[in-house]
């Protein structure tokens, strides 16, 4: 096999593989807060405390998926292009 044919079938198999994480479960952690909805922090004896809650997610601590994102987007152009 070439090395441009296993590049090209590796490519293939991580972009099936993504495509199906994005299918069984299109939300995954949010970024920024760590998929927990909020921030962590210290009071002054150095005790975690519940801080303000995560802007990026709105407090649920999960964010669409990019790929999943891409084709709620496509769908929505093609079904509002579409006329039946």
């Amino acid at each position: 096999m070439t090395p441009i044919l296993a590049a090209i079938a590796c490519l293939a198999f991580v972009m099936l593989s993504y495509c199906g994480l994005c299918a069984a479960s299109p939300f995954g952690d949010c970024r920024k807060c760590r998929g927990m909805g909020h921030a962590l922090k210290h009071d002054r004896k150095g005790r975690l405390k519940r801080g303000k809650d995560c802007r990026r997610c709105h407090a649920t601590g999960k964010r669409i998926r990019t790929g999943r994102w891409l084709y709620n987007r496509w769908t929505r152009i093609y079904r509002a292009g579409r006329t039946d």
